[in-house]
């Protein structure tokens, strides 16, 4: 078989796509480490909410817009802010899950760089949580906002002491703007379409709703943006070398001396 019949698929230098049960056991058990690990950050009642009052002065000592502005354009209507609600209820680890599913069915080689992103920023935001827990502003009355969940559904929250599926004074960083970005960057690194772009709408759509929704400050996506940004410039996608032709490497042609030249020229005679 020479190098024109030979099938496409064989090159050596395509990356290998990861093995699925691996794969599916590795993504499973990150996940229970986030939920557990949120878990762990309960419970520090009064410390949330002295830290939000904290985190609520220092957004007005850097004069950063008023989290009321974008939940006043979501109050307009019940079925703008019900939109806005169901968003945050279902769109976060659906969209997550599929951005991974189409890499490692299309881009293996983006899925290993993606996930290992997702994993350093979650990693890293667990440690925040435990660090530093924070109620949210629809819990802090000094914000003046309200729990749009709780007030039109769907809410994916209950009520904070009750509540053991969810630790809900890990509000720094944000986790759903957080993966949001990387799901848009990571989409428009690994695919070529002109309207790429247009992913970033995704975040941009998160980051209006978790603030409107009032789950979360203006500084928790500050920090999440932040940590992506050093993930990102730690773990940097790897370069692939470009596949080599199946019909071998070519050999370069050996120069003629001029000694070799002149035998030639009278053998010919």
């Amino acid at each position: 078989m020479n190098a024109r019949t030979e099938p496409a698929e064989a090159e050596p230098d395509a990356p290998a796509r990861p093995p699925l049960v691996r794969e599916l056991l590795l993504v499973a058990g990150l996940f229970l480490v986030y939920k557990f690990g949120r878990r762990l950050a309960s419970g520090h009642t009064g410390e949330a909410f002295r830290n939000a009052r904290h985190v609520w002065d220092l957004e007005r000592w850097l004069h950063l817009p008023g989290e009321g502005g974008v939940q006043s354009l979501l109050l307009h209507g019940d079925t703008l802010v019900h939109v806005a609600n169901t968003y945050y209820a279902t769109v976060h680890f659906p969209a997550t899950a599929a951005f991974l599913v189409w890499l490692y069915l299309r881009r293996p080689g983006h899925y290993v760089w993606a996930r290992r992103v997702l994993a350093a920023v979650t990693g890293a935001a667990l440690v925040l949580h435990l660090a530093f827990p924070l109620a949210p502003p629809r819990m802090l009355a000094a914000t003046g906002l309200v729990d749009t969940g709780r007030l039109y559904g769907p809410s994916v929250y209950g009520p904070p002491r009750t509540d053991a599926l969810s630790n809900q004074f890990a509000a720094m960083p944000s986790l759903h703007f957080g993966w949001a970005l990387m799901v848009a960057v990571g989409l428009i690194v690994a695919t070529r379409s002109r309207w790429r772009w247009l992913w970033l709408l995704h975040p941009l759509l998160t980051l209006l709703v978790i603030v409107g929704t009032a789950n979360h400050y203006w500084l928790d996506v500050i920090v999440a943006t932040t940590l992506l940004g050093a993930a990102l410039a730690v773990l940097r996608l790897p370069r692939h070398r470009p596949a080599r032709t199946t019909g071998g490497p070519t050999r370069p042609r050996p120069v003629a001396r001029p000694a070799d030249r002149h035998r030639l020229v009278g053998a010919g005679r």
